[in-house]
């Protein structure tokens, strides 16, 4: 048996699911957390599963997450709905609980956040509420797991006996006549469809097009519905969809005066308030926000993150040195002793050293989700980059960016429209990531050791200056279009789950150990192998002569106009695809010398204006593989990921060469 979870967003679906099924997916206060279709069976129940859909708020196909939860309700035809309901904002919910009942499919309703309502002083009336609305309902707590085995008993009876909802009509007067005149029109078609005649009606007077299509209309029962539509809205004085709207939240509030005791304002929602008055203010939400994040950059570069950091590199070289040790005192082939302690350790070890700056940052970002800040960040952020064709949501992609490329991409899924999505994916990777920090450390203390500071923060603003006008571009170009109307339900803040908190600090580091020890360690292997290897594949000491050395040496005339065409630094930008960190271990391998003592090597390579313009290639140039793979993934088209990545390398060409070209004149 399976059983579709449905709901408003925030309404505690994912809580929910997480209680019925024991999954460990995490839980955030951010709209929009759950963006795919998650099954599991319910705990003791293994003839049980259910499916948790994306939230919405109506079954219109307009957003990405409307069109995965009605394309799994009227195509998959699950046994039955749990619809869950925010009781402390019923009237809110019950609007997407109508159009769930005019699908006719076994439906039960899940009150949640009963626990709220008693303590501010509401009630509701479970019965009535029930009699009312034609559908069994059941009055729940799910994060106190109160209320579940009764929900659970009741879906199943439901769905086992086939119990459809039975009360399937809402509407009076004018806006009645023509859903029915229209219902008639369309039952054979319906019928054939699967799906019920009234529900197929009331999305053709919406001017729902998919439907039409999947109903297959002819020109005159188009024509028909249209004029029926137009002398509703005559009669009304309202549009088909104000209509619509009118005549459910009448419904709602009739039902609601019946059944629902008011309760008084809750002490979290005018605590809320308060902080909001700071936080969402015109002028200060900009300048606390930012204070925010340096805050939190502060702590995970300077205080937490760093200094672990340093303390696992340094881990890792002992053992890395107590493996030579073993390897040279077994006598070990120098071909696969280099492959092990040059190669995978190396390679794999660089990576995995900066596993406490990504935890100690998704650490900060996963309090910030949780407490509710993250909602109030997208929608003061939302009027700024409507600028450049994209909404408030596309902000939190864009910010985790600054961390990780690879789950700034993933987190574009919550993204509802799929212009929206693929733009953000698109602009993402110029918000500078955690993994070029090492390149900018050691290239701003060897040239510009007095601005050190100053530089850094310029690049970061290159990259984001680069990524609105890229927006611009794209905005009036392959990406026309407004984005979609940003609507946000503002949750109350609340403390973080440790739980939650926990649970996506293990997600991130998974994922990243993951990727180490497989992209990562695949991709590192491959270098290796080009580093230490000539075109006749004899093992050789002198990468200048090795396959990548002879590569380097071919591209690098192409970075001669940014100012370095040495061969060693193109040669490192290669290797950099892989992960940003072997830029430096690279340079630090062709030049003999160790990442410490790098600053004066690179003194030969590059004046302080072709470390600069080498710097801006690294900001801009296509991220690693990993975040390309995550694209491709998210993208679905190895044709547009080829598109990104060569559009990201010339982008940084043309940057770094306008910036090295200009400097040279100014010099003059």
């Amino acid at each position: 048996m399976i059983l579709a979870l449905a709901g408003n967003q925030n309404s505690g679906k994912t809580t929910l699911f997480n209680q019925l099924t024991g999954s460990n997916q995490h839980v955030g206060n951010f709209p929009g957390v759950t963006v795919e279709q998650k099954s599991g069976e319910i705990r003791g129940r293994k003839d049980l599963v259910v499916v948790d859909l994306p939230g919405i708020y109506s079954m219109r196909p307009y957003s990405s997450e409307e069109i995965v939860t009605r394309d799994f309700l009227i195509k998959n035809k699950p046994d039955g709905i749990i619809n869950i309901v925010d009781a402390t904002n019923i009237q809110r919910n019950l609007y997407l609980t109508l159009q769930l009942i005019e699908l006719g499919r076994p439906m039960v309703l899940a009150l949640n956040m009963m626990d709220e309502v008693r303590a501010n002083g509401g009630t509701i009336d479970v019965n009535a509420l029930s009699a009312e609305l034609g559908i069994p309902v059941v009055p729940i707590a799910a994060a106190k797991r109160e209320g579940l085995d009764e929900l659970v008993e009741r879906a199943v009876l439901t769905a086992g006996e086939k119990r459809t909802p039975k009360r399937l009509d809402f509407c009076s007067g004018a806006i009645h006549r023509a859903i029915h005149a229209i219902t008639h029109l369309v039952e054979d078609h319906a019928e054939r469809l699967g799906i019920p005649p009234r529900f197929a009606a009331t999305k053709l007077v919406e001017g729902d097009a998919p439907m039409a299509e999947a109903l297959g209309l002819n020109n005159n029962e188009r024509d028909t519905i249209e004029h029926t539509v137009s002398e509703m809205e005559s009669e009304l004085g309202l549009d088909r969809n104000a209509a619509l709207a009118d005549m459910r939240y009448r419904f709602i509030e009739g039902v609601c005066a019946k059944t629902v005791t008011k309760q008084r304002e809750s002490v979290a929602h005018l605590r809320s308030i308060r902080i909001d008055n700071i936080l969402t203010h015109k002028y200060l939400a900009i300048p606390v926000f930012l204070s925010v994040m340096l805050l939190v950059f502060w702590l995970t570069f300077g205080v937490i993150g760093m200094p672990l950091s340093d303390l696992m590199s340094e881990g890792i070289d002992r053992f890395t040195r107590f493996a030579d040790t073993v390897l040279t005192g077994y006598g070990l082939n120098a071909v696969f002793k280099s492959l092990l302690l040059d190669g995978v350790f190396a390679g794999v070890g660089s990576v995995l050293s900066f596993l406490p700056i990504i935890v100690t940052l998704f650490f900060f970002l996963s309090i910030m989700e949780d407490s509710g800040y993250m909602a109030r960040v997208a929608f003061v952020m939302d009027k700024l980059l409507r600028k450049i064709g994209l909404s408030g949501r596309s902000f939190v992609p864009m910010l985790i960016g600054f961390g990780c490329t690879v789950p700034a991409v993933m987190a574009t899924r919550t993204l509802s429209s799929e212009r929206d999505r693929k733009m953000t994916i698109l602009l993402t990777p110029f918000m500078s990531c955690s993994a070029k920090l090492p390149i900018y450390a050691v290239f701003t203390a060897a040239f510009f050791k007095e601005f050190q500071a100053l530089v850094m923060i310029g690049l970061y603003i290159i990259g984001i200056l680069v990524g609105i006008i890229c927006g611009l571009v794209l905005k009036n170009s392959t990406h026309r279009g407004k984005p979609i109307p940003f609507v946000m339900e503002l949750p109350n803040y609340r403390f973080p789950s440790v739980k939650s908190v926990l649970l996506l600090m293990w997600d991130k580091a998974k994922d990243f150990i993951v990727r180490a020890f497989t992209v990562i360690f695949v991709a590192t292997i491959i270098i290796w192998f080009l580093e230490s290897f000539n075109y006749q594949f004899n093992f050789i000491e002198d990468s200048e002569y090795s396959l990548l050395g002879t590569l380097g040496r071919a591209i690098s005339p192409i970075f001669a106009p940014l100012g370095f065409g040495d061969w060693r630094a193109a040669t490192a930008l290669i290797t950099g695809f892989t992960a940003k960190e072997a830029v430096v271990s690279t340079l630090a391998v062709l030049t003999g010398t160790s990442v410490a003592g790098l600053g004066d090597a690179l003194g030969t390579m590059f004046t302080p204006l072709s470390a600069f313009s080498f710097l801006v290639f690294t900001l801009l140039y296509t991220p690693c593989v990993a975040a390309v793979a995550a694209i491709k993934r998210e993208m679905n088209s190895a044709l547009a990921t080829a598109g990104i990545v060569l559009a990201q390398c010339g982008i940084a060409w043309v940057a770094a060469m306008l910036i090295y070209q200009a400097g040279r004149l100014l010099i003059r």
